[in-house]
């Protein structure tokens, strides 16, 4: 997506420091919490700011919220093109610890996406 990790604010070497500086008790804030950088934003300004809640429970039920990752470009680009763009990008996840699931490779529906897990086992879709 090109997004980035977002920095703390100004003055405070992490998120934790920020929110401890701004009175958050340190009893809510769970072991990890802000430690590193748990929303990510986009470099340009284009895209919204994306936030990453940890929570104390492990996953059991199935995703509560689903991402798309498009990255082929639309329908309006040749399949070929968007099947080395969803391969190229889904190389890079799985080297950050992302699994693949399934591949979706329906050349006669124009289709080729790939189903992944994060290692927390919350499933996406790169397209």
């Amino acid at each position: 997506m090109g997004y980035v990790p977002e920095p703390p604010p100004s003055g405070h070497p992490t998120w934790r420091a920020y929110w401890a500086a701004a009175g958050v008790p340190e009893a809510e804030l769970p072991a990890g919490a802000g430690d590193i950088p748990e929303s990510i934003i986009d470099p340009a300004g284009r895209g919204p700011r994306v936030w990453f809640q940890q929570v104390p429970e492990p996953k059991i039920v199935k995703n509560r919220l689903h991402f798309d990752l498009k990255v082929g470009g639309g329908r309006d680009v040749p399949l070929d093109v968007r099947t080395q763009r969803v391969r190229t990008t889904v190389e890079r996840l799985v080297k950050s610890g992302a699994t693949v699931l399934r591949i979706k490779d329906e050349p006669d529906m124009g289709l080729y996406a790939a189903a992944l897990q994060d290692p927390e086992g919350n499933e996406f879709d790169v397209v």
